[in-house]
């Protein structure tokens, strides 16, 4: 397969999947400039309750992709040590010999600004079309995965590689996948990494590996890879007879507070309709749950998104389908596989609350989770939604994209929501906006005020006595003192945005509070303190 048409294919696996029926044609039209300009977006044949009228107004759209500076940003943002968000496109950027440009990777202020940090060339030289987000490394290096690119699968433009970049944009390739006989090692990752306590990073890939029981590709592995480069495949999908396993994991991983490593597959199982598994960081996989296991899938089917650990030790995630209205779900499991679903998308006239979720959801410090769907409403209606959900189920739609018909503020966000530590809530659209260059619309970056007060984030959030940990705020500039659940810790301030500290002598896992001049900021999860 050459370039243009992996490429074109890239787009068809992320978006015609999910957007079959959503992709048209968008006229541009201005945005707003400041978070109380913006325009409400009303919900479609729904009324809105009070304090959602007052969400939508605070409402802003950051930046509008234009191509040369990205298109379809599939991933979502990062806060990084430096006091930005970082973040992927999947296409645009320099012209690098790639059909509609090979991706990039973008840094971005709080207020807009967006500096283009690096464009990927693509195969032979380097990956391209990155799918996932960031990860800062405790080095303070970016690390990453491209779904296509590197120097391996020449016919098909690359099978997808690691990286690493410095902050000034510096970028090493550091594993380029199907370097082994059939693919072995796995093909095509779509997730990103995730940097385990062992100083290791960790991910998956779709397809490849031992077994060829999908499609003869390969159902997808689970790997280790060092800083440095080698990597280790823990596990091959579909192992067991029947894929009873599960197959084709599209998300990454989550370290959990017992050590071990736990996601989604969004194939096979008992039931054919993906699973939630552990894995050890030995690569011993235990299925935690088999979804559809009503044979109508009331409880969901094909997860596409990865799994979060809220402050309850329960785990959260979605399910890009199934549920009472086949639309996907929001579910909670504990880590021995008792699964509750908590709400079933399409649930309100005219699916106004959204369907299709297909990334993570994410615990702000108010204890709610929030996300995004793709769709939502009416063919031409409505392109997506934002939301916002209880541990009990509880829901409510804080925002419609693309409700009024120039798309302006974007279109069938595709990214996890991240939550900055001034309190709000952003993420990307992948269509929609006012790019001109592209047809519907580059992509757009928003930011979503719900009125949550300022935090700090520890990174990472575990860590052995003695270890470094960096914690991100603002206004950190004047702070007088470090605690690790009421331990006094010695800490150095290196910017408005960053504290570098140390875990103290005595510290047990609980709250990082530091204390400023404008008052006393907590972490917005406990601190994991490793023995």
């Amino acid at each position: 397969m050459g370039d243009a048409s992996r490429q074109s294919g890239l787009r068809a696996l992320f978006l015609s999947r999910i957007l079959a029926s959503l992709l048209i044609a968008l006229p541009a039209a201005a945005a707003g400039t400041a978070w109380a300009q913006s325009n409400p977006m009303p919900l479609i044949n729904q009324p809105l309750v009070p304090d959602a009228v007052a969400l939508a107004q605070s409402f802003r759209t950051l930046f509008n992709f234009d191509s040369a500076d990205g298109d379809l940003p599939f991933a979502g943002l990062i806060q990084a040590t430096d006091g930005n968000l970082w973040g992927t496109t999947g296409y645009g950027g320099a012209d690098n010999g790639c059909v509609s440009g090979c991706g990039t990777i973008f840094k971005i202020t709080t207020n807009g600004e967006l500096t283009t940090t690096h464009s990927f060339a693509g195969y032979p030289t380097e990956g391209s079309s990155p799918a996932a987000a960031l990860i800062q490394g405790t080095d303070g290096n970016f690390y990453g995965t491209t779904f296509l690119g590197g120097d391996e699968c020449e016919a098909g433009g690359g099978c997808g590689t690691v990286f690493r970049m410095t902050p000034s944009g510096t970028l090493t390739t550091l594993y380029s996948f199907c370097s082994h006989t059939n693919c072995v090692d796995g093909v095509f990752p779509e997730a990103g990494l995730i940097e385990g306590s062992s100083g290791n990073f960790y991910g998956t890939t779709n397809e490849g590996g031992v077994n060829a029981d999908c499609n003869g590709v390969g159902c997808g592995t689970v790997f280790r890879i060092t800083p440095t480069g080698t990597l280790t495949v823990l596990y091959n999908f579909c192992s067991q007879s029947n894929c009873v396993d599960g197959s084709r994991p599209w998300a990454g991983l989550l370290e959990a507070s017992d050590g071990n490593f736990y996601g989604t597959a969004g194939a096979g199982g008992a039931n054919g309709y993906g699973t939630v598994f552990k894995i050890t960081p030995a690569g011993q996989l235990t299925v935690l749950y088999s979804f559809c296991a009503d044979g109508g899938c009331s409880d969901g089917a094909e997860p596409e998104a990865g799994l979060i650990q809220a402050t309850d030790g329960n785990l959260y995630g979605t399910t890009y389908g199934g549920g009472a209205h086949q639309d996907g779900t929001v579910f909670k499991i504990t880590m021995q596989g008792v699964l509750t679903t908590l709400y079933s998308f399409c649930t309100q006239t005219n699916c106004s609350d959204g369907y299709f979720p297909a990334d993570a959801l994410v615990q702000a410090t108010d204890g709610e989770f929030y996300g995004t769907t793709p769709g939502a409403g009416l063919l031409n209606q409505a392109k997506g939604t934002i939301f916002r959900i209880t541990s009990t189920g509880s829901f409510t739609t804080l925002h419609a994209f693309c409700s009024q018909d120039d798309c302006q503020n974007g279109a069938a966000p595709l990214g996890a929501l991240i939550q900055e530590t001034n309190g709000r809530l952003y993420g990307v659209a992948s269509d929609g906006g006012l790019g001109s260059e592209c047809a519907g619309g580059c992509g757009t970056i928003f930011g979503l005020s719900v009125n949550l007060a300022p935090f700090i984030e520890p990174q990472p959030s575990f860590g052995v006595v003695g270890s470094t940990v960096k914690i991100l705020g603002n206004s950190l500039k004047g702070a007088t003192n470090v605690t690790f659940n009421g331990t006094p810790a010695t800490f150095g301030i290196k910017g408005p945005a960053l504290i570098v500290t140390t875990v103290p002598a005595g510290a047990t896992t609980g709250t990082v509070q530091v204390v400023t001049p404008g008052g006393t900021l907590s972490s917005n999860v406990p601190f994991r303190v490793v023995q």
